[in-house]
């Protein structure tokens, strides 16, 4: 029997993008081929958004379980309480807490599989934090609102695009920070998350990881440092006795050489940029973010709240496309 559940989708930043490309996405809808999907947020300024960028079509109100049935002809709103303006490219904090409760909802009714997988917009992460918003960013509060049916204490962030999938350690820490938050341990629950992911989720039977050194040339026998004897070579023999495939560390600066790459389904690195400036050089606009190790499906466009674009009409739609795409295929397996 074919899935039809509608995706779910948090309205994000409301000074931002994701609005604009929510509503472009809907108007292209047919002719895209997309899932059905209905926006967590405010009706009226969805409506107002629409009209800043001149769409014309329906946008209504609708409830969560009838959003499948509502798709074809109006843009399905789970209207949200709370005042939004629309007030592009100028976020204000009083709309913070309509943002938690956008992602809230939406988490809610995936997990109640009343929709099949979230979304999420683009975030302007100051403007929470003013709100007591207390998380990195999407990834470690879902799993925080996923509570023990998370795999991972913070999630896993993997960006997909350009043939490549690409994972970091550490995600939204300080450089400085990272030689001492870097363990065997995260290394290895990291590891074994994404592993169990590109089986389930992603249909690999027998997944091939690459992780990277943290250091240049991998530490070079322990001349520019000891993170790659002491930190992850334990990680690559625990995970080995797993039965776990995992090479490593390869020096940062040529594992993404297509050459290398090709041999693996994904690459561990051990940093933030160290994984996605590779993956944004050559998908910036294509490239998908996926939270593994949660127990449903979350995915996000790999770009953040363009607030210079926002009530413009010009922001590319690619990488949310592609991420509606994504969630479509993952939440189908």
């Amino acid at each position: 029997m074919p899935e039809t559940r509608p995706l779910a989708i948090s309205m994000g930043e409301p000074a931002g993008v994701g609005p604009d490309i929510v509503l472009t996405l809907y108007a292209r809808r047919a002719e895209l081929g997309l899932p059905a999907f209905g926006i967590y947020a405010p009706l009226g300024f969805i409506q107002k958004r629409a009209e800043r960028l001149g769409l014309k079509f329906p946008i209504k109100n609708v409830l969560a379980d009838y959003v499948g049935e509502a798709f074809d002809e109006t843009l399905p709103v789970v209207s949200l309480e709370g005042a939004v303006a629309d007030n592009p490219g100028v976020p204000v904090p009083d709309t913070a807490q309509v943002v938690i409760d956008s992602i809230d909802q939406a988490f809610a009714d995936v997990r109640s599989e009343k929709m099949r997988a979230l979304v999420t917009a683009p975030i302007h992460k100051s403007v929470l934090y003013g709100a007591g918003f207390t998380h990195q960013g999407h990834t470690d509060y879902l799993a925080e609102l996923c509570g023990d049916g998370t795999k991972h204490p913070h999630g896993v962030m993997m960006l997909v695009g350009a043939g490549m999938r690409v994972v970091p350690v550490t995600v939204h820490v300080p450089l400085q920070e990272v030689p001492w938050r870097l363990t065997t341990n995260l290394i290895v629950t990291t590891c074994r998350t994404l592993h169990e992911a590109l089986k389930r989720q992603f249909v690999i039977d027998e997944p091939r990881i690459a992780l990277t050194g943290l250091n240049p040339h991998a530490g070079e026998s322990g001349s520019m440092g000891e993170q790659e004897r002491t930190v992850i070579q334990p990680a690559i023999v625990a995970l080995a006795e797993d039965g776990i495939a995992v090479e490593g560390p390869i020096p940062a600066d040529t594992a993404f050489v297509p050459d290398i790459r090709k041999n693996y389904d994904a690459i561990v690195a051990m940093y933030h940029d160290q994984a996605l400036i590779p993956i944004k050089t050559l998908a910036f606009e294509e490239a998908v973010n996926v939270t593994l190790g949660l127990p449903i499906v979350r995915t996000s466009p790999d770009h953040g709240t363009a607030l210079a674009l926002a009530g413009t009409g010009k922001a590319s739609t690619r990488s949310f496309e592609n991420a509606v795409r994504l969630a479509d295929e993952l939440s189908r397996v």
